[in-house]
Parts: structure tokens; C-alpha cells; sequence
């Protein structure tokens, strides 16, 4: 049967970059002297710095994961930890600099916020360079900034959550993240204010041999509901770029959170962000994930259902092409009774790419009646690719009901010959194959608001002949 060439994502519209133009980029490695001096530069509280210096004594503890991508091509000798770029946080979109006002114009940013959204946060390398909210979520006590300006605004509320959902001990990269932590955001959605339009943060990392570490800090209060975005882009270098950032989530009593992400690192990156919930009782927290770029990704959201009739659901994509090994899954913790969680996961690997989905199930005694399912389907477009599935669950009561059924696999040589005995071409055939086993997870995705969204899902297919 003739075979059919399935193209890699366009990355076209992420792959241009600036002149590497900053205030001020820090020299490389990682040592106190330069966590320091982040410190100093960014003029933080001596409670804040303290939280850095002891995330760096854990960082140069702990080993690397024996397990996983291999990530010996990492050398902080060779990464620069903060790069701040030639702006301040600017609140109209008008007074942002031109070169930078250009990168977001092409990735659709202010248009997705004209259209689609209640704020908007940009962050270019290590700082955030502009921010805005509608005025009708301040008038309700909604609080939506950028997480240094949070520190600084709002340091009792920092405080009281900071590092409390993610400690600086989970992991190495965590406490790299730690150390020299930059930008990010800050929500608080006060209690039952219910958000009818999502807010966004964007990241793009444009300085080669650099890492970009922002922190996400959400809390949604009792009875309140919030949609929130994350976009990540940046343009391709010859050399490693590192991104390590962390996000920390707060789901009180009969709240719901759903974080939409859509990942789109260059093949230089190796993402290896680490993002966890807390999810009190009657709370919903839903994950939403797109993971399309990167050279190595290790990714795995987590919920701690916390409360009593807590659930979680998490909905993810990812595509692995040529050089790409993308290790993501989902993580979850049942601690109370009638917790629910729903994971439902699918990749599409191609030209020698790695897609692996592993996951971790934890079910505690106290957990009665709680329930979790999960679905993982891996469709490898050539014989050269790779998709694996790497679950891993610990049940410590009877009374639960769980499952887990996956699925890895090749495009079908007989669901292809029925759709073209049905008239469609060999091409057309195999395309509905691959846009129908993406269909259901990418539906889910936020795409209508930008058009750099749009075309990370859409995959290009183009017949060949040989």
C-alpha cells in the first residue's frame, strides 16, 4: 500500500526570534553569589531570599531521576538563570517596546485578550513585561498580577501559600525552580466570585543559553470558579535553553479550577515544570495539556483530592516528532472518601520520536469509596517511533473502584483500505484516522483564543508516494 508522509507541526509562527537586546543577563552557572544577586536585583524581603538559599542546598543534595529521558546534556555551567529584558511591567499595551510588542502580535496575544479574555500576563525571559485586568474583577476583590509584584503587594497571602503545595524538596528541578525562581503570576478568586472569562499568562523565552523558572501561585476561595491559560513558546537555538517552572494550585471547598495548557517549547528545550493542586471538599479541578515542543519534556501534573467528594479530571494531547522525547502523564492522591478522578490521555509519535505517558495512582485507607479511571492511547505514525505506557498504582483500601486500559498501536492497513473503498483517497483516509484519534482531547483545548493555538493542534498531512 502506498505510504502517506504525516508533516511535523508548523512551527513556523514561534521560530522567529529577536536580537538577544536585554537589561541585563546573569553570568553563567548557579551559586549563592548568583541567587544573591537575583535576590538583590529583584530588592526582595530577607524571608524570600532565605526560601532561595535553602532550595539551593537541597538542589546540590539531591541526584538526578535515574529514571526517565536522559538528561545528562544539562550543564548549569552552561545555562544563565535571569535574563531580564529592556522594560518594566507595562499596563497598556501601547507603552510596551516595539520588538517585544511584535513577538506577542505575531503569537496572537492582544488579540485573544480583546476577544476572549479578562487579563492578560506576558512574560518575555525572566520578567513579566506587561499585565492587565477588567476593572469588573477588581470591583469584586479579584486579585490578578504578576508573582513578584505579589510578593511585594500582597506578602501575608504569599506567604501563607508559598512553597505549601510544592515543596522545595519534591525534586531536584524543584528546587533548582526555588533558587532562582522569576516572574510568573498571582491569582486570588475571592470567595463564590465566579469568572465567566478565562485569564491567560504567556511565556516566551527568547535569550539563548538561558532558563526561564516563573511561578504560578493560584488560590480559588469557597464556592468560586476560574478558567486559567498557560501558553509557552520560544524560538530554536543550537544550544540547551532549560525551563523549570513551577505552578501551585488552591482549590477551596465547592470551588473549581480548570488550567488549560498549551506547550510549544522549541527542540532546544528541555521542559521540566512540575505543576500540583490541593483539592479541598465538593472542589473540582480539571487539567487541560497540549505538549508539542521541547526536546525532552518531564511533565506530570498532580492533585491531592484532599476533601471528601473532591474530583479531578485531567484531558491531555501530546505530539513527538523527530528528536523529541516527550515523558508526560498525571499524578493523583486520594486522601478522603468518595474522591473521584477521570484521566484521559492520547500521543502521536513520529519520525523516531518518544512519547510515553507514565502516571501514579494513590489511593490512602481513609479514601472509601473513591473511584479512578484512566485511558491512555498511543498511535505511532512509522515504524521507527516509540509509545510507551508506564502506569503505576498503590491501593490501600477495598472499597474502591478502579481502572486503567491502554492502548499503542499503528495506524490500521484495514481502517485505511475500508475508508478508501468508500471513495477517499489513501491520504485523506489515514488524515481522518489521525484527526479523529486526536479529536476528543483536542476539542477540549482552548483553542479559539489565539490563533498560535490553532495551528499547534492542526496537523498537517501530505501524500507520498514510495
Amino acid at each position: 500500500m502506498p505510504k502517506t508522509k504525516v508533516k511535523e507541526i508548523n512551527q513556523n509562527i514561534y521560530d522567529f526570534k529577536n536580537q538577544d537586546n536585554f537589561d541585563f543577563k546573569m553570568k553563567k552557572g548557579l551559586s549563592e553569589e548568583i541567587v544573591r544577586e537575583i535576590s538583590k536585583k529583584k530588592v526582595e524581603p530577607e524571608w524570600v531570599l532565605d526560601i532561595r538559599l535553602k532550595a539551593l542546598e537541597v538542589y546540590h543534595k539531591l541526584d538526578l531521576p535515574i529514571w526517565g529521558p536522559d538528561l545528562s546534556e544539562l550543564n548549569m555551567d552552561e545555562i544563565s538563570t535571569y535574563v531580564k529584558p529592556k522594560t518594566d511591567k507595562k499596563e497598556s499595551w501601547e507603552d510596551v517596546p516595539e520588538e517585544i510588542k511584535d513577538t506577542f502580535d505575531k503569537l496572537g496575544i492582544p488579540k485573544a485578550e480583546h476577544e476572549y479574555l479578562a487579563g492578560v500576563g506576558a512574560q518575555y525571559d525572566s520578567e513579566v513585561v506587561y499585565h492587565s485586568i477588567k476593572n469588573s474583577l477588581l470591583k469584586q476583590g479579584v486579585i490578578y498580577t504578576d508573582f513578584d509584584s505579589a510578593i511585594r503587594d500582597y506578602p501575608e497571602l504569599v506567604k501563607e501559600y508559598f512553597t505549601k503545595c510544592v515543596p522545595l524538596f519534591d525534586h531536584k528541578f524543584i528546587a533548582l525552580h526555588y533558587a532562582v525562581f522569576s516572574g510568573g503570576s498571582f491569582v486570588y478568586v475571592p470567595k463564590g466570585v465566579k469568572l465567566e472569562m478565562p485569564l491567560q499568562s504567556y511565556f516566551r523565552l527568547n535569550s539563548p543559553e538561558s532558563g526561564q523558572f516563573e511561578h504560578t501561585l493560584i488560590i480559588v476561595d469557597e464556592g468560586a470558579s476560574l478558567h486559567f491559560i498557560e501558553g509557552c513558546s520560544a524560538p530554536k537555538y543550537n544550544k540547551v535553553n532549560l525551563h523549570a517552572g513551577c505552578v501551585e494550585l488552591f482549590v477551596k471547598e465547592g470551588a473549581s479550577l480548570r488550567y488549560s495548557t498549551i506547550e510549544n517549547w522549541s527542540k532546544n528545550m528541555l521542559n521540566l515544570n512540575t505543576k500540583k493542586a490541593i483539592v479541598e471538599k465538593d472542589a473540582k479541578m480539571e487539567w487541560v495539556s497540549g505538549s508539542f515542543g521541547s526536546k525532552i519534556s518531564m511533565l506530570y501534573p498532580m492533585s491531592i483530592l484532599k476533601g471528601e467528594n473532591s474530583k479531578t479530571e485531567f484531558t491531555g494531547i501530546s505530539f513527538a516528532g523527530k528528536g523529541q522525547n516527550l515523558d508526560n502523564g498525571f499524578k493523583v492522591v486520594h486522601l478522603a472518601p468518595n474522591t473521584s478522578s477521570v484521566v484521559s490521555s492520547r500521543s502521536l509519535s513520529k519520525s523516531g520520536g518518544v512519547a510515553t505517558y507514565r502516571s501514579l495512582v494513590s489511593i490512602l485507607p481513609e479514601a472509601t469509596n473513591s473511584r479512578c479511571s484512566i485511558t491512555c492511547d498511543g498511535l505511532m505514525l512509522d515504524d521507527i517511533s516509540r509509545s510507551d505506557t508506564i502506569p503505576f498504582s498503590n491501593v490501600e483500601v477495598d472499597d474502591v473502584e478502579i481502572s486503567h486500559e491502554a492502548k499503542v498501536g499503528k495506524i490500521s492497513e484495514k481502517a485505511i483500505f475500508y475508508l478508501m473503498s468508500r471513495g477517499l483517497s489513501e491520504e485523506d483516509a489515514k488524515a481522518m484516522i489521525v484527526r479523529g484519534f486526536a479529536n476528543p482531547i483536542s476539542k477540549e483545548l482552548p483553542l479559539e483564543y489565539a490563533v498560535e493555538m490553532n495551528r499547534l493542534i492542526n496537523l498537517e498531512l501530505e501524500g507520498s508516494i514510495g
